[in-house]
């Protein structure tokens, strides 16, 4: 029960204190992305330098799995190559479709392990997707152009 009280302060604290919520003006894609299941929203500004993420911001509202999840996504995410990203999301997509039965290594997915307990309840797996959704559109997008700059200000 301990490490559950742990990981709900994990989801609250990204929730009051979001990380690199606001959306930067400079930006290679830009994305939008709605949960119409609860009408939760993200637009999602992506930079890219080479393979390299430079910055992840965002904007958006929700409930408090929605914003905590993208809010942790920008942090994990920033610094890595677009290779490893997409592999840590891909752990993420993972451990939310395993109904509970998975942990997540912490070593990879860092603050999102916090997430492993919404895996259980069905109707709030797209709630902690939506920002890594948004990211992974963002990447997509990036590299079927070749080149971030191609879409600049592109979005949804």
């Amino acid at each position: 029960m301990e490490l559950d009280n742990l990981y709900q302060e994990v989801i609250l604290d990204h929730y009051k204190h979001p990380l690199n919520k606001g959306l930067s003006d400079s930006y290679d894609v830009q994305v939008h992305h709605i949960n119409p299941s609860c009408g939760d929203e993200i637009t999602l500004n992506l930079s890219v330098e080479g393979s390299k993420i430079k910055s992840i911001t965002w904007d958006g509202v929700g409930c408090s799995i929605s914003q905590a999840s993208v809010s942790i996504a920008s942090d994990l995410l920033v610094d890595k190559d677009m290779d490893e990203a997409d592999a840590i999301t891909e752990q993420f997509i993972d451990l939310m479709h395993s109904k509970g039965t998975k942990e997540g290594d912490p070593e990879v997915l860092e603050d999102a392990v916090a997430m492993a307990g919404v895996s259980k309840f069905p109707a709030r797996i797209k709630c902690a997707l939506l920002g890594w959704m948004a990211y992974r559109d963002a990447a997509d997008r990036i590299k079927q152009s070749g080149s971030a700059r191609d879409h600049r200000g592109s979005g949804q």
